[in-house]
């Protein structure tokens, strides 16, 4: 079911997408979309976990090996290089979906609170990366700069600006970021 959703919410929008569609898409009732799921918002919600994690297992980015591996690197500045490579991938994995989101939120109060509810969940995730940063001693910035200097470099509409819209490649995308982020923490 969620990914005959990322798909047809990728393809047309979120008002254009029904449930009946995503239900014949998937090859279920629309009544078994509604039980799993309860509403179409709470549906792309589930498209938007899955397409940010990469997979639908139970695991929090946090808490996955590529975060702990970015956690255990003791090198400040190869530490904010591994982190745009992942903030990268999951930009390119969940970017349509976030799109999808933000353009839905001027016209429907559900997406509204969604798309606040994926903004307040990523400055509290830089939150915690910055004050994880700031315990090395080597930033430049203090953690609250730092927290939104990473909440505004990740955000979808600076991907959607540079990949989308100016076809950088994903390569190109990811040295940007790793550079800008080297830069502005750490002053080079």
């Amino acid at each position: 079911m969620v990914h005959a959703a990322q798909h047809l919410f990728e393809e047309r929008g979120y008002t254009a997408t029904t449930i009946v569609d995503v239900a014949r898409a998937a090859g279920v009732s629309p009544e078994s979309i509604y039980k799993s799921f309860g509403s179409k918002a709470a549906l792309l919600k589930e498209v938007f976990d899955v397409v940010i994690a990469g997979d639908d297992e139970p695991v929090a980015v946090p808490d996955r090996a590529e975060a702990t591996a970015i956690r255990e690197e003791p090198d400040l500045r190869r530490k904010l290089l591994m982190y745009a490579e992942q903030a990268a991938v999951r930009a390119q994995r969940s970017a349509a979906i976030q799109i999808v989101i933000r353009n839905g939120a001027a016209s429907d109060p559900d997406l509204r609170r969604l798309w606040d509810q994926l903004a307040e969940q990523r400055l509290t995730g830089m939150g915690m990366l910055a004050g994880h940063l700031a315990t090395t001693g080597e930033l430049r910035a203090d953690p609250d700069a730092a927290r939104d200097v990473l909440w505004t470099c990740i955000s979808v509409e600076i991907y959607d600006l540079l990949v989308l819209q100016r076809g950088w490649s994903l390569p190109t995308y990811t040295d940007w970021l790793g550079r800008t982020l080297v830069t502005h923490l750490l002053g080079g």
